[in-house]
């Protein structure tokens, strides 16, 4: 094991940490359909910024390298850490016309990976958006499966439908729920079908199989209607499969009034054992214009800034009062927190 290795395994160990701090619940159904080895592209469907490669890459035995936004990576610090976590940056059209180019490089990087017979997660939607809908898939993915199918014809490659479902986005804390599809054979549809057909193909699949792993609401001038019933309802949104037959049939529960937080002293307790990293962090939420990026924005402020102040605050207190009384601070804080997380209620939205 090498050290990017090393260091991949530790930040996503700490990351994880964060997440069972962070998230009341996260449910994976389907890890039986993780190809445990050869190359695997993992097309995932993006409701929640950068939370969403977090969600995967922490509940996956595969160590996987990402395809995301390159806007991500335009802070010098920021860019160095995302490529010791197999973050690849890809180019859009809103970075510039001038930037696609660019992604020729990053097209041959990942048909190298998946000829090693690594995994690839891509989020084949393009953009983040908290909609109950799998939007139409670009052909980016189709890209990278085929051209690497070309380019190395010895590969076999899977490629597997991931959907994520959150019970609310915006929410601390909120409950998520991890759904891996039924792996499909690219090499099947590659060698079987002319390439604008093959191209075709695998998305329709893709996309069929999203639309049942997560929560899907088609577009249409039923969908507003369809959604506030259901929120209406507090539904469990991350019972996938409960929830999309009530869709499927347009039978919905009764409306239910959204559960009272009966812990919310608890949370105003932890606000106030952690004031300074709290009022910087709404200090920049406040200035954060784009409010789909809240929860990773809130996330990262949670597992880059509160865990150093607590540790100050705790050699504070062990100078003051002595080490037993800093260690007792130090894991009733973090108990509290625990408490919380796993005891708040989170309404649906």
């Amino acid at each position: 094991m090498n050290t990017t290795q090393i260091w991949f395994r530790l930040v996503r160990f700490y990351i994880k940490i964060g997440l069972f701090l962070y998230a009341k619940k996260i449910h994976v159904v389907g890890k039986e359909n993780i190809p445990k080895k050869g190359a695997v592209l993992f097309a995932v469907n993006h409701p929640n910024g950068l939370v969403d490669p977090l969600i995967v890459t922490t509940n996956n035995v595969r160590t996987s390298y990402f395809l995301v936004k390159a806007g991500a990576f335009e802070n010098p610090i920021a860019r160095k850490i995302l490529n010791k976590l197999n973050l690849i940056a890809i180019y859009r059209m809103q970075d510039g016309i001038d930037q696609l180019a660019r992604n020729e490089e990053v097209f041959n990087t990942c048909f190298t990976l998946l000829k090693d017979k690594q995994s690839l997660v891509i989020f084949p939607e393009g953009t983040d958006c908290k909609d109950r809908r799998i939007r139409t898939l670009s052909k980016g993915f189709t890209r990278i499966v085929f051209g690497c199918l070309e380019k190395y014809p010895d590969v076999k490659l899977k490629v597997v439908p991931v959907g994520l479902t959150y019970q609310n986005v915006t929410s601390f804390p909120t409950k998520v729920s991890v759904n891996y599809g039924i792996p499909i054979d690219a090499n099947e549809i590659y060698e079987n079908n002319i390439p604008s057909k093959s191209i075709n193909i695998l998305k329709n699949e893709v996309t069929k199989q999203l639309e049942e792993l997560t929560v899907h609401i088609k577009m249409d001038e039923n969908y507003v209607q369809i959604l506030s019933e259901l929120n209406k309802a507090q539904v469990n949104f991350t019972k996938v499969d409960e929830v999309n037959k009530m869709i499927a049939k347009k039978e919905f529960p009764s409306e239910e009034k959204a559960p009272i937080n009966f812990i919310k002293p608890l949370f105003y307790l932890i606000i106030l054992n952690s004031i300074f990293p709290y009022l910087i962090w709404k200090n920049f939420s406040n200035k954060n214009t784009d409010k789909d990026f809240t929860d990773t924005l809130r996330f990262g402020y949670n597992i880059f800034l509160f865990p150093p102040f607590y540790i100050i605050q705790t050699l504070i207190i062990s100078f003051a009062f002595g080490i037993q009384t800093g260690i007792i601070y130090f894991f009733a804080s973090l108990l509290i927190i625990f408490i919380y997380v796993r005891l708040a209620t989170t309404p649906a939205r």
